[in-house]
């Protein structure tokens, strides 16, 4: 049917060019002489005008209510389809007829017999009784979306097509094909359609299944923010294709998608323990928005997964043991035997990147680091002394901690390379007092709103430390801060 779409959409715009309306949606045309004695009495019929829509991964169905629906002028696409349907994103597939007759029905379908039976012992008279009523709806003007296997080979797949118009001249169903390019009123003679129609659960009796898209009133799906259901089942179908074994487990935990090699209820405690609670927390203090990319945090059990996966997954050898995030892979990769901190640490950074993108690198891994070790206090995330503090203690004694001109104004070449530990532990330990003295919120949403003006943010700090006087001197305050910083403890 496939190798026909050339012809067939010519044949279809001849046909709708030389018909007679007898609808505002169908057209009709003056039969030819039939091919077999079956088509005669069946009129030529076509609804024009129907969008052709290409599916996503497995959204057949959903691209078929799609077409129609932007047919009748409704903005409602595959994926608000899928949604509609209610079905867990988790499954990582697109809607069965069940779902898909749910969805359709949410959004205003008034679908009559959907499932059908035809008797194997009476089957040509059955499949012609069904036939009937499939082309007195498209009379009526009302097209049909039928489950019906792919094609003649014996493992072929069952899929959804848009059932559009019959042209009894050449006994033909006329019809969108979603998983073809140029899948617009292809042709197919009426005897392949009916032989790839029923499907055969059972040995004496067959399953038709159609759903006539009737509908009076389209109910449109609510707006909703942030990524969907659809967003996240696309997403786990090419995620589950790259599993390196079957000992993943698989959880949407929003904005994310976790992906853990421990057992389920392991990766669902870490995932609502850590993921779901520093989100929370973190938006509360800083980001409004979600990453703009569903971003994957694999969670590997220990040094050997975390080493082994790296190199299967992105062919690489982490650099670090703890863990890292990677805007390229679109991934948080953690050897999570070392602890949660990390993970808390890199869950900040495509926060980051989504929502201050300017942001520089001494504060981006300076809030990172703040929340390696981590709490609550009064419904708020708070940071504590950790192991990055006897560096900054031995530093300090050495009179190797630069100025905090200095520290704000360093490259990314510089921030990371040029003494990273001292670096880390002068940003994270800078945030840690201004969280103490209640200044981090204020000053990171007035360095984010001023950043123009002030790409460094070492104005804004200045701004926002200064208290009684005027101006604040930088070099006495670095004094304050490391009498501060000496005085902290980490066991």
């Amino acid at each position: 049917m496939i190798r026909h779409a050339s012809r067939g959409l010519f044949v279809a715009a001849s046909l709708a060019m030389s018909s007679t309306v007898v609808c505002s949606d169908v057209a009709s045309a003056p039969a030819a002489a039939p091919t077999s004695p079956r088509a005669e009495g069946y009129a030529a019929v076509l609804i024009r005008d129907v969008p052709h829509v290409r599916q996503k991964p497995d959204f057949c169905g959903e691209a078929c209510a799609e077409m129609y629906l932007r047919k009748r002028g409704a903005k409602i696409d595959q994926d608000q389809v899928f949604n509609a349907s209610g079905l867990d994103p988790l499954l990582g597939r697109g809607c069965y007829t069940a779902d898909l007759q749910r969805a359709l029905t949410q959004l205003g379908f008034k679908l009559p017999e959907v499932f059908a039976k035809v008797r194997v012992a009476e089957l040509a008279a059955d499949m012609e009784s069904q036939w009937k009523r499939l082309h007195a709806a498209l009379v009526q003007g009302v097209p049909s979306i039928v489950c019906m296997r792919f094609n003649q080979q014996p493992n072929t797949t069952e899929h959804f097509r848009l059932v559009l118009g019959y042209d009894p001249r050449t006994d033909e169903v006329i019809f969108h094909d979603p998983a073809v390019e140029t899948g617009a009123y292809l042709r197919m003679k009426r005897a392949e359609f009916l032989a790839l129609w029923p499907l055969k659960y059972a040995q004496n009796e067959w399953t038709l299944i159609r759903l006539q898209l009737d509908v009076s009133q389209i109910k449109s799906p609510a707006a909703t923010a942030g990524f969907q259901a659809a967003d996240y089942c696309q997403h786990i179908m090419g995620l589950k294709e790259r599993l390196p074994s079957k000992d993943f487990q698989v959880l949407i935990e929003p904005p994310f998608v976790v992906v853990g090699d421990e057992p389920l209820a392991t990766v669902k405690q870490r995932s609502a323990d850590t993921i779901q609670w520093a989100v929370r927390q973190l938006k509360q203090e800083y980001f409004a928005k979600d990453p703009d990319r569903i971003i994957d945090v694999w969670l590997f059990k220990d040094k050997e997964s975390y080493e082994t996966n790296n190199k299967k997954l992105w062919n690489t050898k982490p650099t670090t043991p703890f863990g890292y995030y990677s805007s390229t892979n679109r991934a948080l990769a953690m050897n999570i035997s070392t602890g949660g901190g990390t993970l808390v640490h890199e869950i900040v950074h495509p926060f980051v990147r989504t929502n201050f993108p300017e942001c520089p690198d001494w504060l981006n891994e300076g809030l990172g680091s703040l929340y390696e070790q981590c709490g609550e206090a009064d419904g708020r995330i708070r940071g504590a002394t950790n192991w990055r503090l006897a560096g900054l203690h031995k530093a300090i004694r050495a009179d190797r901690v630069p100025s905090f001109e200095q520290l704000c104004g360093a490259t990314s070449g510089a921030f990371y390379t040029a003494d990273p530990g001292t670096n880390y532990a002068q940003a994270r330990y800078l945030c840690y007092y201004l969280q103490e003295q209640g200044l981090l919120k204020k000053f990171y949403h007035a360095f984010q709103a001023n950043h123009r003006d002030d790409p460094t943010g070492y104005k804004t700090l200045k701004k926002i430390l200064v208290r009684d006087a005027a101006t604040i001197d930088m070099a006495e305050f670095k004094n304050e801060w490391q009498e501060f910083v000496m005085k902290l403890e980490f066991p």
